[in-house]
């Protein structure tokens, strides 16, 4: 789907107004009070009162008017999803004009285009037939340039983040996603070093190494960074990067791997994010260490009760084989404590006991620092992504010590999701750190609004706000 934005003086031949709950307001007055008894009697019959999730489109003489509902308090997320809604059922037609964007409301002109466009989103790379459409959203009035800019290269950041966490894992190998990633780079002032199994070897990156055993695709480690003149703060970020997930020998059962395709989504959006950061010139250095790997089940491949050494020399018992993606970060938040930023942010899809907790929609939130955990729940509520912060008891970190190693890979079966980020914090270092465990929200299971069956491309956004907080701080 190719949609062009941009602005116009004048309502269209397919025109959208948005609709408050009760039908009463509307975000063009004169149009909405100039809709006819046989209008009115066809919202009645539809039974659109304006509650978020309804649109309905009435014919206004020789146009189209689409009636979009947006609830009774509006904030930025709602309008996101009330312009999702509607690019859901403007279908194929070639031009819309709106006046969603008239309400009031800062960042109004960026959440209606970021939530039409990603609403449009299907994923099509597959299909033997055509299946993609065209469509255009031009906002009625003064819209300013650079707000449809920086709108639209989120949107794509997330698209691009999506698609990648769609594609088949045969299409992702570590190799293939550092090419992806380069190639959407590319352009931008962002620098990338990428290790191969002997740079892992030689910077003592143990945890990968030993994650990648069973597989016959090579680990990789990318880095890149974007150091814009002027900035003062300097924000690390891991994403995880298990491109498929068998379980490795603790093999996963059908139901649980069928949709290992998106284990690498918090690679995805550590990724794009960077990429939407740099489009948008936000004046913060961005550090991102991306582990990629698969967890395969090889002749090779880790055996419970081994133990792995992570890049900052802390030894690790492998008693779980699925409990991997802890381990690839060990190198990678090794690497990010290196540089001593002034945050590191993780973001994976990291434990089932999280999306157990916390359902589809929420992500857990981890954090060594109640300063930075507010930072990013404030950049989350902004971005429309929501997260949860969770306790990080100390006390529980005796559920990982091994008679072994200096701990092992996995707890007992009550307070995973807390064993995990206590794990975690063992190779963050000593500053400021923020655990996103994305396991729920990485992966939509329904259309609605502008949230899409499969990758979601959950952080992307938050990234990019986590960021533009910084900038200001």
């Amino acid at each position: 789907m190719t949609t062009t934005i941009g602005s116009t003086t004048q309502p269209g031949v397919a025109h959208a107004i948005g609709v408050y709950e009760g039908r009463e307001t509307s975000t063009d007055q004169d149009l909405f009070d100039g809709l006819g008894l046989s209008q009115l009697a066809l919202l009645d019959a539809s039974g659109f009162t304006g509650k978020i999730s309804q649109v309905v489109a009435v014919p206004d003489g020789d146009k189209l008017l689409y009636l979009v509902g947006l609830g009774e308090e509006l904030d930025r997320e709602q309008l996101r999803q009330a312009a999702g809604w509607l690019a859901r059922s403007v279908g194929r037609i070639e031009e819309v004009t709106t006046s969603l964007h008239s309400v009031g409301l800062d960042g109004a002109v960026q959440a209606v285009i970021e939530g039409f466009l990603l609403g449009q989103y299907e994923f099509t790379e597959y299909h033997a037939s055509d299946v993609a459409g065209t469509a255009s959203l031009l906002l009625v009035g003064d819209v300013d340039d650079a707000d449809i800019e920086r709108a639209g290269s989120l949107a794509m950041a997330v698209t691009w983040a999506r698609d990648l966490v769609n594609r088949p894992p045969r299409d992702k190998s570590p190799q293939a996603i550092v090419e992806a990633f380069q190639s959407l780079a590319e352009g931008l002032p962002i620098d990338v070093t990428v290790w191969d199994v002997a740079d892992l070897e030689r910077e003592r990156c143990g945890g990968l190494l030993g994650v990648n055993a069973g597989s016959t695709a090579p680990a990789r480690m990318l880095m890149a960074e974007y150091s814009p003149e002027g900035a003062t703060q300097t924000l690390a970020v891991v994403g995880k990067g298990i491109v498929f997930d068998s379980g490795g020998l603790n093999l996963k059962s059908f139901e649980f791997m069928k949709t290992m395709k998106s284990d690498m989504a918090g690679a995805a959006a550590t990724m794009a994010g960077l990429v939407a950061i740099a489009r948008a010139q936000i004046l913060t250095r961005v550090l991102v260490y991306v582990p990629l790997t698969e967890n395969m089940p090889g002749g090779a491949a880790n055996r419970p009760g081994d133990v792995l050494t992570a890049r900052n020399g802390k030894t690790m018992e492998v008693l779980n084989t699925d409990a991997e993606g802890r381990l690839v970060l060990a190198d990678g938040l090794s690497l990010a404590a290196e540089g001593n930023p002034d945050l590191i942010v993780d973001i994976a899809t990291l434990t089932g006991a999280s999306h157990v907790a916390l359902g589809h929609k929420y992500a857990g939130l981890w954090s060594s620092s109640d300063a930075a955990g507010s930072l990013v729940e404030a950049a989350a509520a902004r971005a429309g992504e929501r997260v949860w912060r969770m306790p990080l008891p100390l006390d529980y970190r005796k559920a990982i010590d091994s008679d072994v190693a200096d701990m092992k890979n996995t707890g007992e079966r009550y307070g995973g999701a807390i064993h995990a980020a206590l794990f975690l914090k063992e190779f963050a270092g000593d500053g400021p750190w923020v655990h996103l465990d994305i396991a729920g929200p990485a992966w939509g299971y329904d259309k609605a609004g502008y949230q899409s069956v499969g990758g979601t491309g959950f952080g992307v956004s938050t990234l990019v706000e986590v960021a533009g907080l910084m900038e200001g701080s």
